[in-house]
């Protein structure tokens, strides 16, 4: 039964990229009659259907990173700068993927400059008080932002597991709010964005750090406190600390909105079934099938399942 007042947000990236190399390691690129690989598409559209059924929600969108080059570049230079370029067989997905999720009549959220984290976190920011938003993503740093409104779901191996988190459940099992992760990232870093935060302070020691003296300024003003060693990294990476937390934050005032009008999902519309059938996503089609019943008309009806 559909969740009435319920928007299912979807991170479009971490769900294309998750589905493109569970199947890329068999080389299963699914490429269709115009040459088009397809692998990444039809994995998200299952993890995204797998999502729909678990949260059955009365709102809909996607959103995206557009480009690779955002402000936590001008920040730090070297910012994700680790990370290879995308494979030759998922690049065409990417706008393929903006397509179909159009064809789904899905709006399609993103702002260069920015990431699909920063508009994720700008709209439940601005809808929260007047709609319940789970956020589906592979990301841990969008835990940061829940809220008694806003649950997050991380995706886990499979289609259709999750990682379920609310903002008591978080607080419960990590024994601090969620927006003290940044303080956490601050000093710890993360290997793949390519931020080092504090060398020598892992994850285990920066959330105890973290959990005793709430944020870093409380830390720098009570550094007496610290093990000598701990005092000293500190001190000498006290720069690159800010800067991390910075490039951890993520930005909750994006010039960007969503029109709920828009983003309203009553079903599976004829478009949807027509781009299918277009780019020959023959895994898709008994899924399809399978929501068939939210669609006034079904197009396709006189389909075979075999064909």
């Amino acid at each position: 039964m559909m969740n009435k007042n319920r928007l299912l947000l979807v991170d479009g990236m971490a769900l294309l990229f998750r589905s493109f190399f569970a199947t890329a390691v068999r080389k299963q690129f699914m490429i269709n009659s115009k040459g088009i690989p397809t692998n990444a598409v039809q994995g998200f559209l299952r993890h995204f259907f797998t999502a729909l059924e678990s949260s059955q929600p009365s709102h809909v969108a996607v959103c995206w990173d557009m480009g690779s080059k955002t402000f936590r570049n001008d920040i730090f230079q070297d910012y994700k700068s680790n990370r290879e370029a995308p494979p030759v067989e998922l690049i065409p997905q990417f706008d393929l993927a903006k397509e179909v999720t159009s064809a789904f009549s899905i709006p399609n959220i993103g702002l260069p400059g920015y990431e699909a984290d920063d508009c994720i976190g700008t709209i439940c920011e601005q809808i929260k008080k007047d709609i319940h938003v789970t956020v589906l993503t592979g990301d841990r740093d969008l835990l940061q932002i829940l809220d008694d409104q806003v649950h997050v779901w991380i995706m886990q191996k499979g289609i259709g597991h999750y990682a379920k988190y609310t903002k008591l459940s978080f607080t419960e099992k990590f024994q601090m709010e969620p927006k003290q992760l940044v303080d956490v990232k601050a000093l710890m870093g993360d290997a793949s964005d390519g931020y080092p935060g504090v060398k020598g302070i892992g994850e285990k020691t920066a959330m105890k750090l973290i959990q005793e003296h709430g944020n870093i300024e409380s830390l720098l003003e009570n550094l007496s406190a610290l093990t000598p060693s701990q005092r000293n990294k500190i001190e000498q990476d006290k720069e690159m600390m800010h800067m991390s937390r910075e490039l951890a934050k993520i930005h909750c005032n994006v010039p960007v909105t969503i029109d709920l009008e828009e983003a309203n999902w009553p079903g599976v519309p004829h478009t949807a079934f027509e781009i299918v059938q277009e780019h020959e996503m023959n895994t898709i089609r008994r899924q399809l099938y399978q929501l068939k019943q939210e669609v006034a008309e079904d197009p396709f009806a006189e389909w075979e399942l075999s064909r």
